[in-house]
């Protein structure tokens, strides 16, 4: 698998809510971690999982539901952060409904919007078309990581991943 794959699969699940079958996974997504040879990913992935044990099961899944389910600023779908216009909303919604049907898949589960969804639908494809996913992504995820910045989440770091896998993708797209 692709090293790119695996990165985005790992930062997926970690923004995934914590539940009861993601704290079993973690010990073998922690073990992945050790397989990655860019630095980077590998280093930030690793203290994320430091920072999951440190704080325990509890005190992080109350953290998650805090910072991503009763915050408007800092949920995790995509098309909620300037919402100031709902057919525009409706609009950016359906263009990444569309961006998995294009690729073979629907969302069941989750709204399209989902970075989670999003970055495990660019996981699955060619680099290419993930490449086009992450790109229609990155004005979303750049607003999501300042407000993540100023709410002083821990996760800030992996959407500086996820936007260097972009950059990566566009290196060797050429």
């Amino acid at each position: 698998m692709d090293e790119y794959k695996k990165i985005l699969q790992i930062a997926a699940h970690l923004l995934e809510y914590p539940d009861e079958n993601w704290w079993s996974e973690l010990s073998d997504y922690r073990a992945v971690v050790g397989e990655l040879q860019a630095q980077q990913p590998r280093e930030v992935f690793q203290d994320l999982f430091d920072y999951v044990e440190q704080v325990g099961r509890k005190e992080y899944e109350q953290q998650y539901v805090r910072s991503f389910d009763f915050s408007q600023n800092t949920n995790l779908y995509l098309t909620t952060h300037n919402r100031t216009d709902f057919g525009k909303q409706a609009n950016e919604m359906h263009d990444f409904k569309q961006l998995f049907l294009e690729n073979g898949y629907d969302v069941q589960k989750e709204l399209p919007d989902y970075l989670p969804a999003i970055l495990e639908l660019a996981a699955t494809v060619e680099p290419a078309q993930s490449k086009k996913i992450l790109e229609t992504s990155r004005p979303k995820i750049e607003l999501l990581r300042e407000r993540f910045i100023e709410a002083k989440l821990p996760q800030v770091f992996l959407l500086d991943v996820i936007l260097s896998q972009i950059a990566t993708l566009e290196v060797t797209d050429k």
